[in-house]
């Protein structure tokens, strides 16, 4: 497999085979469209859903909230769904993934969200809320530790920074990082190997 097929690249060079299934997530059952050249295009992959139910949503200050890494958008959307009055931003570098999120937000009446590209955080210049990843392991290690380390200036006061990571795809040296980035960092969940990491950005 090229560089160029991975679901980290801007462009996949795969051959299109788009298909449509449901998924009920935080209550809601969404219909998602999904294509070769994207993450987990059969199913939203466990770890998603292990983030998805244990996000701390009821400490997350007022504000919008980034979806970073969106792929074809099962956590962003399914956050904007559940909680309509939150506006939820969605970025990906791959823009196929975008393509399928903008449908998919679309196709189920899904409209307090903004769907762009960003390589990580390239044009990402809000303040939020709460920063919501799964990150692309797959993309080397120097990108998620990019999205953990980072997050800290897209943060809001009290904000929240939380990521999903098997223990080994490096969950606990993230969690350093986090500890080093934010001065805190609380495994939420262990589930199945994977991790659930929480910081609060306390200023």
């Amino acid at each position: 497999m090229t560089e160029n097929q991975f679901y980290y690249s801007e462009h996949p060079d795969v051959v299109s085979d788009p298909q449509k299934w449901n998924f009920t997530l935080l209550g809601n059952n969404i219909l998602f469209t999904s294509d070769n050249g994207v993450f987990s295009k059969k199913t939203v992959d466990y770890g998603s859903r292990v983030l998805i139910d244990n996000v701390d949503y009821d400490i997350i200050p007022q504000g919008n909230i980034l979806d970073l890494g969106c792929g074809y958008g099962p956590i962003g959307l399914a956050i904007a769904k559940k909680y309509s009055q939150r506006h939820v931003d969605m970025v990906d570098v791959n823009e196929i993934a975008l393509g399928l999120a903008r449908q998919n937000a679309e196709s189920n009446s899904i409209e307090n969200v903004t769907i762009f590209a960003s390589d990580v955080y390239q044009n990402v210049s809000d303040k939020y809320a709460a920063v919501i990843t799964n990150p692309p392991v797959r993309a080397g290690k120097n990108v998620v530790d990019r999205m953990i380390a980072e997050a800290k200036v897209h943060l809001l006061n009290e904000g929240t920074l939380t990521i999903v990571l098997q223990k080994k795809q490096g969950a606990p040296s993230a969690k350093k990082l986090m500890e080093a980035t934010f001065g805190n960092a609380d495994i939420l969940k262990r589930d199945k190997g994977y991790y659930i990491i929480q910081s609060i950005n306390e200023g």
